[in-house]
């Protein structure tokens, strides 16, 4: 018997819809499950001794309002310590950095260049001294919640190795595209990150913002040297059993720029990177989820396969867009229309529970309006390929905010 071309094109159609749908899925339930955590009350005397290593390359501009920040934060200053990594500066990084009371170690090494070296050589430093029980990592754009240390020194008494604050954006209402970065750092830092944190998953690393027990450090060294270095280290600490526990009631904030041509270079690092660490590390991670039992690598390894949200809402128009038009045209793609439908209202649930997370609240709502030409900008870039080598690559900001 002979299958009419309609009914092909509905299964078709269906069958496309799967992956979307599985994607889309995967974000509803983190959207439903994310919930804000309360700080904890107040503890008693606090014993957690922090180095607080700060990598900079040519920061020179902003060095100083971050090091006052740190200074700002609510935590005994005979238990802390901020190490500044001027890593390859060719400016006054280092000596603006001693201005401000912080210790400088300078790096130069053209050969090794990038974050992740710098990081690796601010904890060798680190454990070498032996001072701290526990190392930060901050940007050097960066401002800190005054709760920063106390959030991490309750979460190494609770018994973590490996803490992630919020990380948010610092000008959310400089321009359109920062409060939909605003949107993007709610939905990917905020809500998947609450979500892991109830579900006892690790929640990832974020690159700033990020606290590692020294014993964890001593155990597995922080040898990531990519593009995305924080993710992938992030995904060691889960093949090593080790979880990220989210801290989302202290956050550090950057600078995000405002201009499209500084976005889209600080968008194709991340983008690339991440596409180079799934290829990388997801068949180690499916493996050892199956061969362990163990969800938290399931979960690393289905954050990597999870598209960019604006390809998942392009896939899913389209589908849509499709299906409607099958259904009027053939009557017979009532089911792909069905399953293109449940991916939208599941995406449409995440969306709205970033919107209900992010700093703007439901005003980010409105730039929603903007959403198709922010997607199709992004979609633009992340067409483009990996970013290959690992040297610093410093986003642009604008010389009036003071930033970098």
């Amino acid at each position: 018997m002979t299958t009419s071309w309609p009914v092909l094109l509905g299964t078709a159609l269906a069958l496309s819809s799967v992956p979307a749908l599985l994607a889309s899925t995967y974000l509803g339930v983190l959207a439903i499950v994310a919930r804000r955590r309360a700080a904890p009350g107040i503890r008693g005397m606090s014993t957690t001794r922090f180095d607080v290593i700060v990598p900079a390359h040519n920061e020179e501009g902003g060095i100083g309002s971050t090091l006052a920040s740190l200074k700002s934060v609510v935590y005994p200053s005979e238990l802390v310590r901020v190490i500044v990594v001027a890593d390859n500066c060719t400016d006054d990084t280092a000596a603006r950095a001693r201005a401000a009371g912080a210790l400088v170690l300078e790096r130069w090494d053209p050969e090794r260049r990038g974050k992740g070296y710098a990081v690796a050589h601010g904890v060798e430093a680190s454990l070498a001294h032996g001072f701290a029980d526990a190392v930060a990592v901050v940007d050097a754009d960066t401002t800190v919640s005054t709760n920063l240390l106390a959030a991490f020194d309750a979460g190494v008494s609770a018994g973590h190795d490996a803490l992630q604050a919020h990380y948010g954006v610092r000008n959310p209402n400089d321009s359109r595209r920062t409060r939909l970065a605003s949107l993007g750092f709610a939905l990917f830092h905020g809500v998947r990150s609450a979500a892991r944190e109830r579900l006892r998953l690790s929640c990832g690393l974020r690159g700033n913002g990020m606290c590692f027990r020294t014993a964890l450090l001593r155990r597995v060294p922080p040898r990531a040297f990519s593009v995305a270095e924080d993710v992938e280290y992030g995904i060691h600490l889960g093949l090593e059993g080790v979880r990220v526990a989210y801290v989302g009631e202290a956050q550090v904030v950057g600078e995000m720029p405002t201009k499209s041509d500084a976005s889209r270079a600080q968008r194709e690092r991340w983008e690339g990177g991440r596409r180079a660490l799934a290829r990388q590390y997801i068949p180690a991670l499916l493996r050892r989820a199956v061969a362990r039992r163990d969800a938290v690598m399931l979960d690393l390894a289905l954050d990597l396969l999870v598209p960019p949200l604006s390809r998942v809402v392009a896939w899913i128009i389209v589908g849509w867009t499709l299906s409607a038009v099958a259904l009027i045209w053939t009557g017979s793609a009532r089911l792909a229309l069905a399953l293109w439908t449940a991916a939208a209202l599941s995406i449409l649930a995440y969306i709205v529970r970033g919107c209900t997370m992010s700093q703007l609240g439901v005003r980010s709502a409105g730039d929603l309006v903007w959403g198709p030409a922010y997607m199709l900008w992004k979609l633009s870039v992340s067409r483009r390929p990996a970013s290959a080598g690992d040297e610093w690559v410093r986003t642009i900001r604008e010389p009036s905010r003071g930033i970098r």
